[in-house]
């Protein structure tokens, strides 16, 4: 559930309202991923009238621990986490179903403003997911780690295809290269609604992320390796791929400290 300004956000000379990527929203302009390419990438989903509901994204980072936004866990629903999956509407048989035991959303998360910052939560699972080749840990950034402007990054999720769109059934992914916060910030970006503590990236108008996708990664490749940088938080309520409206992410290297406290 990416917020729309809060994943999706007006844009008002320079001040941008944010929708956080809420409920069911998926990359816009991707493709279909390679089975299993994001073994660290979970599907969050809620239980309703007797049924499952693919709601966020999120990253395994430990074998009991799931990385998320806190605005898709702030209500009170019953979740389970689905590690393993590609296509959310089949059972392919490399599916592990966990229930999530406890959430823990960051302090200073307030539900009313997005773009305040601080949209991660930690999610305990019931039990420890099986690592296989299916099934893998989210590598974390080094604490402080800013990327440089045009890093490679790609997002993956369920979410929309396009604004308003319909669910993806197999994971999505799309190339998102960083946008540095001195462009993100700039009158003809986001402005002041961008915080250092996010990171921007794509905005070409074409590719990005969209309603279903908040809370799952932005795996960016540095040294030769992927790392989970970002949390999928917000795009402009305008819609998922506005042109200069970079998919906004919490910027994991800015909590790693929180992180650690938590899961250790």
């Amino acid at each position: 559930m990416l917020r729309l300004v809060v994943f999706v956000a007006l844009v008002l000379l320079g001040h941008c309202s944010e929708e956080p990527l809420k409920g069911n929203e998926r990359v816009v302009g991707g493709y279909e991923a390679r089975k299993h390419a994001w073994p660290s990438q979970i599907s969050l989903q809620y239980a309703s009238g007797g049924s499952w509901y693919h709601t966020c994204g999120g990253t395994l980072v430990r074998p009991n621990w799931v990385m998320t936004a806190a605005h898709c866990v702030d209500r009170n629903m019953n979740f389970r986490v689905v590690v393993g999956d590609h296509n959310i509407y089949q059972n392919e048989g490399t599916e592990q179903y966990i229930s999530v035991g406890k959430i823990y959303v960051h302090p200073n998360w307030n539900s009313n403003n997005v773009a305040g910052g601080y949209d991660i939560a930690m999610l305990q699972l019931s039990q420890s997911a099986s690592l296989n080749s299916y099934v893998q840990l989210g590598a974390l950034p080094p604490s402080g780690q800013i990327l440089p402007n045009n890093n490679p990054c790609y997002i993956s999720g369920w979410g929309m295809t396009r604004t308003n769109g319909q669910l993806a059934s197999v994971l999505q992914e799309a190339y998102l290269p960083v946008v540095d916060y001195s462009t993100c910030s700039s009158s003809s970006y986001w402005g002041y609604t961008v915080k250092n503590t996010m990171v921007c990236a794509g905005g070409d108008g074409a590719r990005s992320g969209c309603q279903g996708d908040s809370g799952g990664p932005l795996h960016c490749l540095v040294n030769g390796a992927y790392y989970v940088h970002g949390v999928t938080s917000f795009v402009s309520s305008s819609g998922c791929n506005v042109y200069r409206k970079p998919t906004v992410f919490t910027r994991v290297s800015a909590y790693i400290s929180w992180i650690n406290s938590i899961i250790y």
